[in-house]
């Protein structure tokens, strides 16, 4: 078999470049940027780790040995990305009137709930920020003295000492800068916090002594010093959605600048090799915005009787640097082909006679497999290869079985261990349970063989009313209709 080269797009250069890791005898080390565990994360930042997940298949897939980090920030990060306002996290136990070590406990293990059933594979560690504290008093006070000024509020970086500041954000216009809010004593508009100082007369829940006074770290601060700890300077891949290459990043690579010291001995140094982005989840009627009190999460999509995988592959059916649009004729179209993706796979399984073990897949429809996601992930066509693959009659049902190995090892569909009845999720605003379904189908059916077909009607007008599809002639019987307002 043919192996593709990996081809992957570093946003710092802008353009496509081979993938191959610095160091050959520790594998591959990737930083993401995880979430703020101040709220249920919704579906645009879940875009994030479904892109995250199959760019570690995918090397996984290519024979690398991965050391993955995923930060938890429970500390630190904004109301404003732009480094202004509330701390998300103190705000949410305000307002939900809560210990922030409760609320950060709860969202954190939401979160991970999210990544399983999306069936996404766990890093190497959890990184999380509270746990780090010292570490980044240690890491500031030794950028401070070069790169750092101390005003009323705290400690703030420098940006203009370091060189090419905001390189990979690239050309930013007055409209950009506007987004920073200015800050008192402030001597640049990109200037970011290193340390915050709290506050005459704040409560804070979190907060540390420092050289600077009681107070908490800057968000960017933590990425900066858990990447390092964990990975070492320089390390391969750091992802992130792409909100993060105009402020995030870019801090984050100034303050990895700073620490590092080595500009003249590794000009172009950022601390990560390549620096990759998924674009946005975009949702027009709005729903996903958090700041609005009403978006779309996993949990409501499950309520409504969407299987999570439907989500997963919708992403999958985009690439990650493309816009995805969202909307509930997207997410139940992704749910549909799912479905259809299963009962091709449960048709299979029934024809094939198998032994203890799958046969081996058909190479040539791996070596295409490989060159489409070689291609900078291209998940879309991995996806149509896969089902021109389940339609080949050329196979036999037991090789297809066997191919399909290798797409559930890249894709994480799982589609050699779904069934129809696991895609069947009842919706919370139900009015029947499962068996009151069960028991009305078989009613139906009593009165279709007694030929009184006015009362097999109306039990499936009852079960359309309540949000029942009657299937006849499909030995699946029936399904939940699926509602998204």
């Amino acid at each position: 078999m043919t192996v593709a080269p990996l081809v992957l797009y570093n946003s710092l250069s802008r353009s496509l470049e081979r993938f191959e890791p610095l160091d050959a005898e520790t594998g591959v080390r990737i930083y993401s940027c995880g979430p703020t565990v101040y709220n249920y994360a919704h579906l645009g930042n879940l875009r994030a780790y479904i892109f995250t997940d199959t760019l570690s298949r995918v090397l996984t897939w290519k024979g690398y040995s991965l050391t993955h980090i995923i930060n938890i920030t429970d500390v630190g990060h904004l109301t404003s990305d732009a480094d202004a306002g509330d701390d998300k996290m103190e705000a949410a136990a305000k307002a939900q009137s809560q210990s922030i070590w409760d609320v950060a406990a709860h969202y954190t293990q939401a979160f991970k709930d999210n990544v399983a059933a999306l069936n996404i594979r766990q890093p190497t560690r959890w990184s999380v920020a509270t746990d780090h504290i010292e570490e980044m008093i240690d890491f500031a006070k030794r950028i401070a003295p070069d790169h750092c000024y101390e005003i009323d509020s705290g400690l703030y970086f420098d940006a203009t000492t370091v060189p090419e500041y905001g390189r990979l954000a690239g050309a930013r216009d007055d409209a950009g800068e506007g987004r920073i809010d200015p800050v008192a004593g402030k001597r640049h508009p990109q200037d970011f916090a290193i340390w915050r100082k709290s506050a005459p007369g704040e409560n804070r829940q979190m907060e540390w002594d420092s050289p600077w006074g009681k107070g908490a770290p800057g968000w960017h601060l933590e990425c900066s010093v858990m990447s390092e700890k964990y990975l070492g300077f320089p390390f391969d891949i750091h992802t992130g959605g792409i909100d993060h290459r105009e402020i995030h990043h870019p801090n984050e690579i100034a303050q990895n600048q700073a620490f590092c010291d080595c500009m003249d001995a590794q000009p172009g140094f950022t601390g990560a090799h390549f620096w990759m982005h998924n674009n946005f989840l975009v949702d027009r009627s709005g729903k996903m915005s958090k700041s609005k009190g009403g978006f779309s999460t996993l949990f409501s999509l499950v309520e409504a009787g969407i299987h999570p995988l439907a989500y997963r592959l919708l992403c999958l059916q985009a690439h990650y640097r493309s816009e995805l649009e969202f909307g509930a004729e997207h997410i139940l179209a992704a749910l549909t082909r799912l479905k259809r993706l299963v009962m091709a796979v449960d048709a299979l399984r029934k024809r094939a006679e198998l032994g203890d073990e799958l046969p081996a897949p058909n190479a040539q429809t791996i070596e295409e497999l490989d060159a489409a996601v070689s291609d900078d992930l291209n998940t879309p066509k991995a996806l149509t290869i896969l089902e021109t693959m389940l339609a080949n009659k050329k196979l036999s049902p037991e090789e297809r079985l066997g191919t399909l190995q290798p797409f559930d090892a890249v894709l994480g569909l799982t589609l050699l261990e779904l069934r129809r009845e696991d895609l069947r999720l009842q919706p919370e605003n139900a009015t029947l349970t499962e068996l009151d379904v069960r028991q009305r189908i078989e009613a139906r059916q009593e009165a279709r063989s007694a030929k009184d077909f006015t009362s097999s009607d109306r039990i499936r007008d009852e079960l359309a009313a309540a949000g029942v599809e009657v299937m006849d002639g499909d030995p699946f019987g029936w399904d939940w209709k699926v509602r998204l307002d």
